[in-house]
């Protein structure tokens, strides 16, 4: 499963949960928010201040 910055945080968490580490490493501490769950990783990226791509780049890898 390639992982975009337009799948929403829900999604993610469902089809790949051993991701959530590096969610929270980053700074996402809201992974268990209902609206977080609605939420594409770019848009929580925004909210949090954190670098989409790298992030991105680091799910992938």
């Amino acid at each position: 499963m390639e992982i975009t910055k337009n799948i929403k945080i829900g999604e993610l968490l469902e089809m790949a949960p051993e991701k959530a580490e590096l969610l929270l490493e980053a700074g996402m501490h809201c992974l268990g928010c209902p609206a977080s769950q609605a939420e594409t990783l770019e848009e929580a990226c925004e909210v949090h201040g954190i670098n989409v791509d790298e992030l991105v780049e680091r799910l992938n890898a």
